[in-house]
């Protein structure tokens, strides 16, 4: 059910829409969207009937219409377990230190410094948080705060509306200038769907592992075994959750398996089973090939998740009571 507040709301590093659809759910309008992937932006607008900007990096912030609400999911790589691993491995720098990412935060807050929207949505890795000793996320949060926003900050694991151990950090920031109630983040008790909630009874059989690829995993597994490391592939519990679903999923499916019985391979989820893992509708539309869809859904957010937490944001904020003595003679976008 749609809230009766109607709010207009900025939409950066969109990827799929996922943001967008759990704002839209919550009475919000879309002015504005960026996303800088080919593919990306080719889902997007399969669903929302829109192209998505480019590169935030080259967009003026005064050109971005006004608006109450800015959300971003902004690239996590710089800041993941697994993008710092690997970035470590080939010597390239992580977090702030990696000027093609790890940057793109403060795009974000020149345009907040620019628009001044009530509130400020931001998702990303649970990483972030402890990353470089919490002085990335310190960063963050001063940079907020330096800019007048309350800030108030979540790890929310999506396992308890989606079958996914999904943890996630997100970071809410009330303008000062705007009247708003205290916010508070939702709390979960119990996980409400199973992996066979949304596994598909005859899936194609393109999507078992093929001999070759089943032996390499075995292998894999068993080398990090006798050096007593934990890494290998997971074969998925059908009446519990899965591991986290990345956006390296293409290359192998190592992190979620599904067991097709004793002597046969297992296979990976198909891609409208992993729509359905991140809280998309059924009905969300995939174009684009397997491994693309892949990626964009181990890149995206858990859609329930990210409505309700929007929800108790925008059932804090009243965007009504916005002072306009911040930008005077300020138009608002309708």
């Amino acid at each position: 059910m749609k809230l009766t507040k109607n709010f207009t709301f900025c939409d950066l590093f969109a990827g799929i829409g996922g943001i967008r659809m759990a704002l839209e759910k919550t009475g919000g309008s879309c002015v504005f969207s960026s996303e800088w992937n080919k593919y990306s932006r080719e889902t997007y607008h399969e669903n929302f009937n829109e192209w998505p900007e480019g590169d935030i990096t080259k967009i003026k912030p005064r050109d971005i219409p006004d608006h109450d609400v800015l959300a971003a999911g902004f690239p996590c790589q710089p800041f993941s377990l697994a993008g710092i691993s690997k970035k470590n491995s080939m010597n390239r720098p992580v977090g702030f230190d990696d000027l093609s990412q790890g940057n793109l935060f403060f795009n974000v807050a020149s345009i907040i410094k620019q628009k001044r929207p009530s509130a400020v949505l931001l998702e990303n890795v649970k990483n972030l948080k402890t990353h470089d000793s919490g002085n990335t996320f310190n960063v963050i949060k001063t940079s907020l705060e330096k800019l007048k926003y309350d800030v108030h900050a979540e790890v929310i694991d999506g396992k308890y509306l989606v079958p996914q151990h999904r943890e996630r950090i997100f970071i809410v920031a009330f303008d000062k200038n705007t009247e708003y109630k205290e916010f508070k983040f939702p709390k979960f008790k119990k996980i409400r769907k199973t992996l066979d909630d949304i596994l598909e009874k005859n899936p194609e059989k393109k999507y078992t592992l093929t001999p070759g690829v089943w032996n390499a995993l075995k292998r894999h597994a068993e080398r990090h075994r006798v050096k007593g490391n934990g890494f290998g592939y997971g074969i998925a519990k059908r009446d519990g959750i899965s591991r986290t679903l990345s956006a390296r999923y293409y290359k192998d499916g190592a992190e979620i398996l599904i067991s097709q019985g004793p002597g046969k391979r297992p296979r990976r989820l198909t891609p409208r089973e992993c729509c359905k893992l991140m809280g998309f509708p059924y009905n969300y539309k995939i174009k684009v090939s397997d491994n693309q869809a892949y990626q964009q859904f181990g890149n995206s957010v858990v859609v329930p998740i990210v409505e309700i937490v929007a929800r108790n944001m925008v059932n804090s904020m009243d965007i009504r009571k916005k002072m306009m003595v911040v930008n005077p003679g300020r138009k608002r976008v309708r």
